[in-house]
């Protein structure tokens, strides 16, 4: 994945009084579309999701990820197949991609163009999609007894940085990692969204059907925004620790869905958000 998601560029580095000509290498933004294509097999019908700004790599799982945490599909059972498109898109093939469903699959499709989930940037109420998602959440009630020990959360980052191939080269990356409680690392996907990098996780979990994930610790390697809980906990996600900061809504909805959640995570240190019970302090 390293090299289809890096290019090089020319720099000029001053530092101090100097200057030096340098190659620097910076994590590549291209744009995916995600396409649905479903119905009964002599009428089926094709719809354009979502166009949402990536680094490329793992697109599949990105378009996969992307439908289920978003409701519209319930998980593996209702693909067909997903690929990307070589139909009257010659010319940027691989920034199409199309999710085709079984004939028997109905999509949960919003009445209107917009998908009902939309980043906080956007100005939504949370209240409204957290009521969506104890609607159509399969894992809404699904608690568990999973716990981790404190000093194998505060291992987490390390491991997690260690892993992460592009960021090291370019430190321009946002990453998500799922771990067991005893801190081996079981998933890691990267990308130059937040929301992108933990769809990719989500849809990687899906194709191999491990949901749900209440028995994996989640792990963000900056903040814990409202839009990163909520698809989480579509999958079913119990602990979720951050890195960064989390936001109010954050806060909020890990609360209304039994979510341990930790921000500000590093050696030694951490804040517990809610449901503590689930880290074994010593």
């Amino acid at each position: 994945m390293i090299e289809s998601s890096i290019t090089k560029f020319q720099i000029i580095k001053v530092a101090s009084r100097s200057t030096l000509n340098l190659s620097d290498s910076v994590t590549i933004e291209e744009p995916l579309e995600i396409r649905l294509c479903f119905g009964p097999a002599e009428n089926r019908a094709v719809k354009n999701i979502s166009v949402t700004m990536r680094t490329p790599g793992a697109d599949v799982e990105l378009a996969v990820g992307f439908l289920f945490t978003e409701g519209i599909i319930q998980g593996k059972a209702d693909l067909a197949s997903v690929g990307h498109c070589f139909i009257a898109c010659a010319e940027n093939k691989e920034n199409v991609i199309q999710v085709e469903l079984t004939p028997l699959a109905i999509p949960n499709l919003p009445q209107t163009d917009r998908n009902f989930y939309t980043s906080s940037s956007c100005g939504v109420c949370g209240k409204g999609s957290i009521d969506a998602i104890r609607t159509i959440s399969m894992y809404r009630t699904n608690s568990t007894d999973l716990y981790i020990d404190q000093d194998v959360l505060t291992m987490l980052p390390d491991k997690l940085r260690k892993q992460q191939e592009v960021f090291e080269s370019t430190g321009g990356l946002h990453a998500c990692a799922l771990f067991t409680a005893d801190g081996d690392l079981v998933l890691l996907r990267e990308d130059v969204g937040r929301h992108n990098a933990l769809d990719k996780l989500i849809g990687a979990a899906v194709e191999h059907e491990l949901l749900p994930l209440s028995n994996h610790i989640l792990l963000l390697s900056g903040r814990a925004s409202f839009e990163l809980i909520q698809k989480a906990t579509m999958a079913g996600i119990q602990i979720i620790a951050a890195i960064g900061a989390p936001s109010s809504l954050a806060v909020e909805l890990s609360t209304e869905f039994d979510i341990t959640l930790v921000g500000f995570l590093r050696s030694q240190q951490f804040n517990i958000y809610n449901a503590a019970r689930r880290i074994l302090i010593k």
